[in-house]
């Protein structure tokens, strides 16, 4: 369905984000906000569970645990049914989580399952890419785009007094399921045959008022990095950002700053605590330039944050599977739904500040005086003290500082940046040092694994060139290889 009527600045605006995001916008729609995995679970068994026609599945990690085995059976009694159930999971994601005997029941019963992304001899650098997409669609009517995986793992653990993860994802009636459709469909003609849908299957029809753009990427495509880029540069009074794994490169980090220059308020929200501590890290590491730009940064205090959205101006906002970092932008098949509508943005935005009421500020420390900096002349400067490390005294001071520090963060939400580049700075030293003394003393281990990764490149390469020579002599392309002589023919082939 065609936008509605637009002025002529909203339409060149419109035009720039479809250019950036590679996707066009999309009227008609109904739309559903959902919060954290239960809602998530519970919406998405009740539409397996309500298929007629189809069921197509797309997500980076199923679990074996009581979640993944729930919709396991759900999928297949779908398909022994005669439902049409495709399932297509990451390799690496499901690692550990799922074998393909957990998958049994579903492939006994009709239903197909594809793996995205495992290791293979002819092309060793694809491994790098993830499907990293969390997508359901059921008979081509309802859609839904989440962070959420299927796992145990997003509930907490209540006996445990872990609470849940924090998580947003949406459900889609309308024109737009179409588009999630097409994006499963081609992930899916990537790992074989592509897919051929029942043809009866329900029309998508208008079902709301909601405008969106249905941003599917592959690898190196990178329309939600253009896309982010381009609403950091044209929001004009807000921009709230909550990701779960934020790396900022550069450019958009440049961007972000020289909104807050301007004075949009710009703030993000990352977890305090994460599943994948060096990522954490590496996040802490990129505050000051952001801090220092006006930026505010916001650690979440619950178990773990994995949303992935934005908001700007109450307008506009984006809701998916994609991480504001490198991987995501450019290595990864994710799906990302940016909405143009003031309902759902409102929501969002609600949502964004009641998560902070149970999140912490970081913010500068500020500045001190230096020693040594010119005094008046009638001051006594202090003479120095010698420092004489150790002595419990010492260690129940820092002790009392670093509680004090702890016990002032709670209390006002607030806790102070300290140099967090020394952790990623410090754990690459000794990493380097430590590579480097083995190759001093053992270079055979270093040798070793360059040696296998030297041999599988060179095998790779071989079997990639036999298969172009292949279809190169089925084509008759290859030098001096001719085609057979016709009938017309005056002189045989020598």
């Amino acid at each position: 369905m065609n936008a509605p009527s637009l002025s002529p600045s909203r339409r060149l605006a419109e035009r720039a984000f479809s250019r950036a995001a590679g996707a066009p916008l999309i009227g008609g729609n109904a739309v559903q906000l959902m919060i954290d995995a239960q809602a998530h679970f519970d919406a998405w068994l009740a539409a397996i569970r309500s298929a007629r026609s189809h069921v197509l599945l797309e997500n980076y990690i199923v679990r074996d645990d009581d979640i993944g085995r729930s919709f396991r059976d759900a999928l297949a009694e779908r398909a022994a049914a005669g439902v049409r159930v495709c399932v297509t999971l990451d390799w690496l994601g499901c690692l550990g989580q799922s074998r393909r005997a957990f998958w049994q029941p579903l492939l006994h019963a009709g239903g197909e399952v594809r793996v995205y992304g495992a290791p293979q001899l002819a092309r060793p650098l694809d491994f790098v890419s993830r499907d990293h997409r969390k997508l359901l669609v059921v008979d081509g009517v309802q859609g839904f785009i989440s962070g959420v995986c299927i796992s145990a793992k997003w509930l907490g653990e209540p006996e445990r007094d872990v609470p849940p993860w924090r998580d947003t994802g949406l459900s889609l009636c309308g024109p737009a399921v179409a588009e999630l459709q097409a994006a499963f469909a081609d992930t899916w003609s990537t790992l074989g045959t592509p897919l051929d849908i029942d043809a009866d299957a329900q029309p998508c029809s208008s079902s709301g008022d909601v405008s969106l753009r249905v941003i599917a990427t592959q690898p190196r495509t990178a329309g939600v990095y253009r896309l982010d880029q381009l609403i950091a540069s044209m929001a004009r009074k807000t921009l709230w950002l909550t990701d779960a794994y934020f790396v900022g490169i550069a450019p958009y980090v440049q961007s972000l700053a020289a909104a807050a220059r301007d004075g949009v308020d710009v703030r993000l929200l990352v977890p305090g605590a994460s599943d994948i501590p060096p990522v954490a890290a590496m996040s802490r590491a990129g505050y000051r330039p952001l801090l220092q730009a006006g930026v505010r940064v916001f650690e979440w205090n619950g178990s773990m944050l994995h949303a992935k959205t934005a908001v700007a101006d109450r307008q506009w906002a984006r809701v998916g599977s994609s991480n504001l970092n490198l991987a995501s932008w450019l290595g990864n098949c994710e799906i990302d739904v940016a909405i143009e509508d003031e309902d759902i943005a409102g929501q969002l935005t609600e949502q964004y500040q009641r998560d902070l009421e149970n999140a912490t500020e970081i913010v500068l420390a500020p500045r001190r005086r230096r020693r040594g900096t010119r005094v008046h002349s009638t001051e006594q400067r202090a003479r120095p003290r010698p420092y004489r490390p150790g002595g419990s005294s010492s260690r129940a001071a820092a002790g009392a500082l670093r509680l004090a520090n702890t016990v002032g963060a709670a209390l006002t939400r607030r806790r102070v940046l300290g140099r967090a580049e020394t952790g990623p700075i410090a754990g690459g030293a000794l990493a380097l040092g430590v590579l480097g003394i083995l190759a001093l003393i053992w270079p055979a281990v270093l040798g070793w694994p360059l040696a296998v990764i030297f041999l599988w490149l060179s095998l790779s390469l071989s079997a990639r060139w036999w298969r172009l020579r292949r279809i190169a002599h089925q084509e008759g392309e290859l030098p001096g290889f001719e085609d057979e002589p016709s009938e017309s023919s005056d002189e045989p082939r020598s």
